[in-house]
């Protein structure tokens, strides 16, 4: 409540609204339908990681902060589960609940600035952040910085590609859309498969016992096993629903397209998102490391 009016205004492009804080700096919309995904995509974590919220080892937090918290559902989820814990979601939109659990708090702020905060975390936590940084390695290190001695830093994310276990996505609309969106993002500033390089980046921040876990979330209902099916079901609304969030943006601004021309080149790539014959998935990783203390090799 005690937010500036002006935090929550947003900026309207292409007919879907965006943050107005920092306007730019995040190539993602803000408004409704962008919000349900993000809901979605909480459930989507949950359903891979069998109910848990994180994989580090972490035993009692008494400080964690959640950065990029979109919605907050991660930082309202892991207050309830622990409530001794006080927990922080920063986010540049102002988009969380107004009402929390005590020992959450939500703040806006860009964690790219300067990290002011102090009193030490004894847990660090980010998700679905490969889109959102200029340099995401100095971001590791200032989240290296912020950590009492022992605590960790865990990143949820997925490398941006549609990968395929028997070449069937090759020479697909998605294959080529994927690629112009990377290139795009490139052009802007950003290494949209900077996933790939989160453990190293840990590792050049200081981290000890980095430890990196792949999963996969299929492109639709193709795979076999009823937990497959559902990660496939939600990972394909997932995926139609956030293909116009993350085009649009990178398409008119780095590309120079217009609305109506990103609209008719979705319109093959969200056949293939649907065809079960295109035997994809998207490669999800978990990566976390621990802040080691004074003396410790």
């Amino acid at each position: 409540m005690s937010l500036r009016s002006s935090l929550y205004e947003s900026m309207i492009e292409n007919g879907r609204s965006y943050h107005k804080y920092k306007e730019g700096q995040y190539y993602l919309p803000n408004d409704d339908i962008e919000q349900d995904r993000l809901n979605l995509q909480h459930h989507l974590w949950t359903l891979t990681l069998d109910g848990r919220l994180h994989l580090a080892p972490v035993a009692v937090p008494q400080r964690v902060l959640d950065i990029g918290t979109g919605t907050g559902l991660w930082a309202l989820e892991y207050a309830e589960r622990h409530p001794s814990a006080l927990v922080i979601g920063t986010d540049l939109s102002a988009i969380q609940p107004e009402y929390v659990p005590p020992n959450c708090q939500f703040e806006i702020d860009d964690a790219e600035d300067e990290w002011t905060y102090n009193t030490k975390f004894d847990f660090i936590h980010g998700r679905m952040l490969f889109t959102c940084f200029q340099n995401p390695a100095a971001v590791f290190k200032r989240a290296y910085d912020a950590l009492a001695p022992g605590g960790y830093f865990e990143m949820q994310d997925v490398s941006f590609a549609l990968e395929t276990i028997d070449g069937s996505g090759d020479n697909t609309s998605i294959r080529v859309w994927n690629a112009k969106i990377i290139d795009g993002a490139a052009r802007i500033g950003r290494d949209w498969r900077c996933t790939l390089k989160y453990a190293q980046f840990m590792r050049d921040a200081g981290f000890e016992g980095v430890t990196e876990r792949q999963f996969k979330w299929p492109s639709n209902t193709w795979p076999k096993g009823k937990k497959q099916k559902l990660l496939g079901m939600w990972s394909m609304a997932n995926f139609l629903d956030g293909l116009p969030s993350v085009s649009m943006a990178i398409m008119t601004r780095a590309h120079g397209m217009s609305r109506e021309e990103v609209e008719i080149g979705m319109v093959d790539v969200r056949k293939d998102i649907k065809d079960k014959s295109i035997h994809g998935y998207v490669p999800v990783y978990v990566v976390y490391g621990r802040k080691p203390f004074e003396g410790e090799n």
